[in-house]
């Protein structure tokens, strides 16, 4: 049996996932990143996209917006401002999400307001994006 990592998700409200797996990859704040066993450790800002993990041969999507990721060679740690995995988004919520983004940049006046809503807009379509992906992947 192969070495596995223990990847922990963590938001402030709930812990979304604990499980042991044998690969995770993640949009780094610079980039996505991948984590094998035995990785170095390193700390990570994370920016808005979808975070995945392989376990016995299976791909599975997790939305995450902000936060860090901590890595050790045993264990990462995702401290995000929001997660959910890609079998609980809601696509209707998501869409909507989308359009009231869409239509807050279509009437920001103010610097604030336009980055507000472009940021609103990212998660919305990154949160259909890990729904999908997740659907392909046959997880959902």
């Amino acid at each position: 049996m192969s070495k596995k990592l223990l990847l922990e998700i963590v938001t402030p409200d709930r812990k979304v996932l604990s499980q042991d797996v044998d690969y995770v990859g993640a949009p780094g704040a610079l980039g996505e990143f991948g984590v094998l066993p035995n990785h170095i450790p390193f700390l990570s800002a994370l920016g808005i996209g979808n975070l995945y993990y392989k376990d016995e041969g299976k791909i599975h999507y997790v939305f995450v917006s902000g936060g860090f990721a901590e890595v050790s060679p045993e264990k990462v740690t995702v401290l995000a401002e929001a997660a959910e995995k890609a079998t609980d988004i809601d696509l209707e919520r998501a869409r909507k999400a989308q359009e009231r983004a869409q239509q807050r940049l279509q009437r920001a006046q103010e610097k604030i307001d336009h980055a507000r809503a472009q940021a609103a807009l990212r998660r919305a379509l990154a949160r259909m994006s890990c729904r999908n992906s997740g659907e392909k992947a046959g997880t959902c």
